[in-house]
Parts: structure tokens; sequence; C-alpha cells
């Protein structure tokens, strides 16, 4: 590179310019060779060590001929060492940067969702938007977020004013952003768990902290506000949102993840669409998902299962909502709920041979999180569907999913046709979905390609 840059340089391995040119965004720790201060105005720069760059700082990554391959923050303690928020030497990571890419990010949901989707949508997905390590969800007038990265957790002072600019440009008022940093992945980036309101200023989203008109300017992780779980100007922790023409709590607070999942949308609306009529059994249906979409599609009967309790009130809950169960009650006239573990569920319907329901839905959380414990996940994954199977009556229909990007989608359709087989049934397919567009698959990045989804008749 040989125009003066303010960041420290990193020398990658040709490996990880390969990587870089293909499109993805992360360099490993054994793929740094080297580091180097920023060069004076004679072009020289001198070898540095890691201690000299401080954690969550910006570096320009270059190969070993100098050429400029992007500029990222670096995380010396991660396995991820680098991750590149930039290919384009000329932008400045200041506030305005930010914001752009924030508007981006939106005018892309609006326009693949719609703006009456739009209203509760995953507005920034980490590496596929260019905020790596940052989640951001819509719920109405409510953000929730999770900061997954020692870079994006300096950058909040910036990043999070941005995103709420940008939605203000865009005619959406936000009221809070509530933080949902309760997640153990935080922890390879030396970060510990926090959760609660950020504190915004007003309509600003919160004070920026470094001066924005400076490149690169990030705040020192002990000037990075903390967020409080007490707040009461921001309202309520729980929101109410529509998708699919379903009426939802979510608990932002204190639900899974950010409060609901939103990657499965569009699926759902797949779902309802083929229940008309059917006796649905929704396995690990969390707060009601897939279970009021089948009952808004006209489903004989639904029963929805979950192991925990918590879920499961809240699913009832969400059934009140829309009506399908009086104020009060526990089961409607369409639907009930089972708070049981749905491996033995499943077992006790395949020993009883009464082919209660004709469709099933099998919506797990993740077997697996790492590619060390994918043949565990498989078997468990197989396991569900082997019974799910055998307890469907011949011209049943199972939708089955899988939310792990390490269980690919070729390992996936594999277990499925092992488990078929062993069921001795033929499986006719219907669909084969993914997650929602507001969860978009870059390629290059596989890691944001992970959810698999499935409709199939027994046949």
């Amino acid at each position: 590179m040989k125009s003066h840059r303010p960041y420290p340089t990193a020398t990658v391995t040709p490996k990880a310019e390969k990587a870089l040119r293909g499109g993805h965004p992360w360099v490993y720790g054994a793929e740094v060779v080297a580091l180097a201060a920023p060069a004076g105005e004679n072009g020289a720069a001198r070898a540095i060590g890691p201690d000299e760059v401080p954690d969550g700082a910006y570096v320009d990554v270059a190969n070993a001929k100098g050429a400029y391959l992007g500029t990222g923050f670096i995380s010396h303690g991660s396995k991820i060492r680098i991750r590149l928020v930039t290919h384009n030497a000329n932008d400045r990571m200041d506030a305005a940067f930010w914001e752009r890419k924030a508007a981006w990010a939106w005018d892309y949901r609006r326009q693949v969702l719609g703006d009456v989707d739009a209203t509760a949508c995953r507005m920034l997905f980490s590496e596929a938007d260019g905020f790596p390590g940052l989640v951001v969800d819509r719920f109405g007038d409510v953000l929730v977020t999770q900061t997954l990265s020692l870079g994006m957790e300096r950058l909040k002072p910036v990043v999070f004013p941005a995103i709420v600019h940008a939605l203000a440009k865009a005619g959406v008022a936000i009221r809070g952003i509530y933080e949902r940093n309760d997640v153990a992945a935080r922890s390879h980036e030396g970060l510990g768990p926090t959760c609660g309101w950020w504190p915004m200023d007003g309509a600003d989203g919160g004070a920026i902290v470094p001066d924005p008109a400076t490149p690169g300017a990030m705040a020192p992780l002990d000037a990075v506000p903390s967020p409080d779980p007490d707040a009461t100007a921001y309202g309520p922790a729980e929101v109410e949102i529509v998708e699919n023409g379903v009426r939802y709590h979510v608990d932002v607070a204190r639900g899974q993840k950010t409060g609901f999942f939103l990657d499965q949308k569009y699926n759902r609306r797949a779902v309802a669409k083929l229940a008309h009529g059917r006796r649905v059994l929704d396995c690990f249906t969390h707060t009601g998902s897939f279970a009021l979409n089948a009952v808004a599609g006209g489903a004989a009967h639904v029963t929805a299962v979950d192991i925990s309790a918590p879920a499961i009130e809240m699913a009832k809950r969400n059934a009140r909502l829309n009506g399908f169960m009086a104020e009060g009650a526990d089961e409607g006239e369409r639907i009930d709920f089972r708070t049981e573990n749905v491996f033995g569920l499943l077992t006790d319907l395949e020993a009883s041979h009464r082919k209660d329901y004709d469709f099933i839905i099998l919506d797990p959380p993740a077997f697996t999180k790492s590619r060390r414990t994918v043949d565990s996940a498989a078997r468990g994954y197989k396991d569900i569907n082997l019974r799910a199977l055998k307890a469907l009556p011949r011209g049943g229909y199972l939708a089955t999913a899988s939310c792990s990007h390490f269980m690919d989608t070729e390992r996936f359709r594999r277990m499925l046709w092992s488990a078929a087989r062993d069921a001795g049934v033929q499986l006719r397919q219907i669909e084969e979905r993914q997650q929602a567009p507001d969860h978009p698959i870059v390629w290059g990045i596989p890691e944001t390609d992970y959810l698999k989804f499935f409709i199939f008749q027994v046949v």
C-alpha cells in the first residue's frame, strides 16, 4: 500500500488472501504473519507486536506484496483474529460510514419484505450486512441487539446512534434499544454478559463517545455505556408484533435469543397453507408460531409441544391474543398445549400405532454449534425424523428443519433419506426452503447459509 494509512497493517497468508478476495470477511489467527505500525510520511513502517495494537482496534489487511485487501478490527484472543468491515481503501470508518451501511441494510429489508413484514424483521445480520458480530432485530418500535465481537462492542457508541438515525430518516421511530448480550459466544472475545436498555439520548440513539469526524473513531471499552435492565424511560420490555396476520407477544428481556425467531417467517406461511383440515402436531413449538399459523390456516386441530413451561405459557398467551382460546383457558376448540419432551412423545406415538396426527412439524433448536459434534447431531435429527415418519399415516405430511450451519444441506438430505428408508416409507418433496431474506445468504460467506426446511408427503 503506497498511500499513507492511519491504521496498523496485518500481513496475511495466501490462504487468507484467497478467502478475502472470495468475499469472506474473516482472518484467522494462524493466517496473520506480521504486524506493522502505520507508515510514516516517508512510507517506512516498522514491525510491531500484538501488544502495540489494542484489542478491537482497526487494522488494514494486506498480502505479502503489500496489496490492500481490506480494513477490519482485530481481537488478539479470538480464533477469528480480524473481521473486515470494508474492502474499500477510501472508506472512512466514521459515523456517516456506519449510517450509510445501516440505511442500505434497511432499504434492502423494505424492498424484499415490504413495509408490513419489515415491522418485525432482522435489520442487521452481522457479517451478511457488513456489521461483523452484530445482530439487530426490529420488533415494532424496539430494536433488540446482540454484540458478539470486541470491535463492535467498542463501536456501539457510534453504531447504535447511526442505526437509529438511518431508521429515523426512513420514517421509523425507535423508542429503545434492548441489548441481549447473554450469549456464550461473547466469551470468545473476552466479553462478559450484559443485558438491558441502551442509554439512548432522546431520538439520537445515545451520545457518540468518540469524535464522529475522526476516521476509525472507537471508544475504549471502559467508556462504552452499560445497559440498564431496570430502566423505565423506554417503556415495557415486551412488545406486540404481527407476522403473517398472526399476533404475538414478544418478551425481549426474557425470551430466547432476541425474543422471537424471525427466520422462519415465510416457512410458517407455507405450513399454514398446507394445514387446512389437518390434525397437526407442532414439536418444539417455543412460543407457538408454527402452531398458530396452522390454526390460522384452517387446521382441524393443533397440538403444540415444548419442554419449556415458560415457552408454553407464552404460546398460550399468543393463542388467546389471536382469539384461538378464551381468556383464562389453557386450550381452545382447535388447539391444545403440552409441556413435554418431544423425543418421548414421538416414541409413544410410534409405539401406539394410532396415527393421531396427519401433519407433524419438527423445528428443533440447533443440535450442534460446532463441527466436532455434527455426527452426534445427525443422529439426533435422524431419531426425531424417523419417529415422526413412523407416527404419520400414508399420505400424511412432514415439515422438518435444522437451524445449524454445520448440519449442511447435503448432510441433512442424507439423514432424511436414511430416516425414510428405516421407516419403510418414501418421501414426496413438496418444498425445499431456507431462512427468510431478512437473514440474507451471502455467497462467499457460508456461515450465513444455515436454515434448512423441507416439506414432504409420506407415500
